[in-house]
């Protein structure tokens, strides 16, 4: 397993506060996946444009 970049705790309180639901171990996995995937497009596109910093337009999100 790959590092956990969410904090699981504040991902639990989220759900059971908004869904009333529970939230599995997986779930976490996965969210810190796309974390770590949209990190990994915005060190990209600030390196295409010669940045050493990434910023908020380096980030896009697609499906918000």
């Amino acid at each position: 397993m790959a590092d956990v970049l969410v904090v699981t705790s504040k991902v639990k309180k989220f759900i059971k506060e908004k869904g009333e639901m529970n939230t599995s171990a997986e779930t976490v996995d996965v969210l810190s996946k796309a974390i770590e995937q949209l990190c990994a497009k915005g060190i990209e596109a600030a390196k295409a444009d010669g940045r050493k910093t990434v910023m908020t337009r380096d980030i896009v999100i697609d499906h918000l």
